[in-house]
């Protein structure tokens, strides 16, 4: 491609993100952008580009992965915190429901105290685990190709989200079980757990019950963990300025 229609698509591609700036979110600016670049030089890609000008469709990708990967370490540091989960009304971690029966049975004779204790620790598990999905987000954004950027930004809200579940879910899960495993025993969820049932179990006619607690926290640990990273993806998309970011200000500032 010659370099004067390179400076053509360079220059349109700037007028354009100018013209939005008032009306539209980053977002739309960006993919605006992106689709401008694709549609004028199909042919040239990202690493490719020669660099005419201070705004390049490379400076662009790299501008979407730094917000994404400030939007996931954001969530893992909020929810990695002292009561991330349990004060948390959107994401703690309720009792399983196996054990609703046996909470009701205790709550009877002045006990329920007791399932309290261990829904309190099921959710400080969480909290421990928590930390270990940073590293797996962060490596799935700096994977992200030039197609995926574009899948994501032209997809619905959660696009991203749900990019890095499908990404890191599987890893994510065979990571945090371990952790949490531990941390049951450490903040003594476990035996929390038996001495509830120990005590519900001495009560007259009352039916059996168990939980996988392992299973329960993971499961619901992934769950509070990305329906944060949505939350914050849609922050993202409003005002990737938050971040505050050399490059985030030079894609998406005002010129």
């Amino acid at each position: 491609m010659h370099s004067k229609s390179l400076l053509i698509i360079s220059t349109a591609a700037l007028l354009s993100l100018n013209s939005s700036i008032a009306s539209s979110s980053w977002w739309d600016k960006g993919a605006d952008l992106l689709k401008e670049v694709q549609e004028q030089a199909p042919d040239v890609l990202p690493s490719k580009t020669p660099s005419l000008s201070s705004l390049s469709s490379e400076d662009i990708q790299k501008a979407f992965k730094e917000a994404l990967t400030q939007g996931s370490e954001t969530v893992v540091s909020q929810l990695s915190i002292k009561d991330g989960f349990n004060s948390d009304k959107a994401i703690h971690i309720p009792l399983p429901k196996s054990l609703k029966t046996a909470q009701s049975m205790l709550d009877k004779v002045g006990m329920g105290n007791l399932m309290d204790d261990l829904e309190l620790k099921l959710n400080r598990a969480a909290e421990a685990a928590t930390p270990e999905a940073k590293a797996l987000f962060v490596n799935a954004v700096k994977e992200m190709s030039f197609e995926d950027v574009q899948t994501i930004y032209n997809g619905p809200k959660d696009s991203a989200t749900q990019y890095l579940r499908s990404k890191t879910g599987q890893d994510l899960q065979s990571k945090m079980r371990p952790i949490i495993e531990n941390s049951l025993n450490e903040v003594g969820a476990i035996s929390a757990y038996d001495k509830a049932i120990s005590e519900y179990k001495d009560l007259p006619f009352v039916p059996n019950v168990k939980a996988d607690l392992l299973k329960h926290v993971t499961d619901k640990g992934m769950d509070g963990m990305f329906y944060y990273l949505a939350k914050e993806e849609a922050a993202i998309r409003e005002n990737p300025l938050k971040q505050s970011t050399e490059i985030l200000k030079k894609v998406f500032g005002s010129n």
